[in-house]
């Protein structure tokens, strides 16, 4: 179940249940965010809530 709503998110490229690939554009996003001193944990709360 997990896995079907994860696929359907914009930023993931690929999910099985070993692991999720996000796409290029999420990277970009995440290294935008990370240099503005955003904590990557608190950064990845706020993507899982937008992934749910």
């Amino acid at each position: 179940m997990e896995i079907n709503i994860l696929s359907k998110n914009k930023y993931v490229k690929r999910v099985s249940e070993k692991g999720i690939t996000y796409t290029d554009e999420f990277k970009r996003l995440f290294i935008a965010e990370n240099e503005k001193c955003k904590f990557p944990e608190r950064y990845l709360k706020n993507v899982v809530l937008i992934l749910i």
